[in-house]
């Protein structure tokens, strides 16, 4: 997937989806097997299961998750999420510049989420490892992977870098979507 770059690219991409991913997806198929989860939907798992199985399929969440909300050109946010946004933040330039640091100063390995919440306003959440914001009933708009394996081939440390250049591949479509 060469679609992605100069922003990401495509080796870590490889690497994110047939490597880490995969391991996920795999290492959730067997240890389901012959148990209440095998038939579930990966949500119902999600909200479920016991630690190790929630790790596995909450990786998998999350990566999908991450996954399709990339697109390869650049878009800029319009309609429902703009007002949500410039509501909330004041400006996207504001937004931009808190969900950046939150994800920069996001410690160890974890997601930087949009999300909407019961009350259906937006906020920025922070989850480490696994955690997803589906267990605390959030809705997920984007999210940010901020796990090592999603950046350090291109950008070894600079994570700023990675945050910022992933602004140019968000699908504002795809948030609108979730958002309504």
């Amino acid at each position: 997937m060469t679609s992605l770059v100069p922003y990401i690219d495509a080796r870590t991409v490889e690497i994110h989806y047939t490597k880490h991913h995969q391991w996920y997806v795999d290492k959730l198929n067997w240890l389901i097997k012959w148990t209440e989860f095998e038939n579930m939907w990966l949500e119902d798992i999600v909200l479920k299961a016991n630690w190790v199985i929630f790790n596995n399929a909450a990786q998998i969440w999350n990566h999908t998750f991450y996954r399709d909300g990339l697109i390869p050109w650049w878009t800029v946010p319009s309609g429902n999420i703009l007002e949500k946004i410039n509501a909330k933040f004041w400006s996207f330039d504001v937004f931009k510049e808190n969900l950046t640091n939150s994800a920069v100063w996001n410690f160890g390995s974890g997601w930087t989420w949009l999300v909407k919440n019961q009350i259906w306003d937006i906020e920025i959440l922070n989850t480490s490892n696994a955690d997803c914001p589906i267990t605390k009933w959030l809705i997920p708009l984007l999210t940010v992977d901020v796990r090592e394996h999603a950046y350090y081939l291109n950008y070894q440390n600079r994570r700023i870098e990675y945050v910022n250049n992933r602004w140019n591949i968000v699908n504002w479509d795809s948030v609108n979507e979730i958002l309504w």
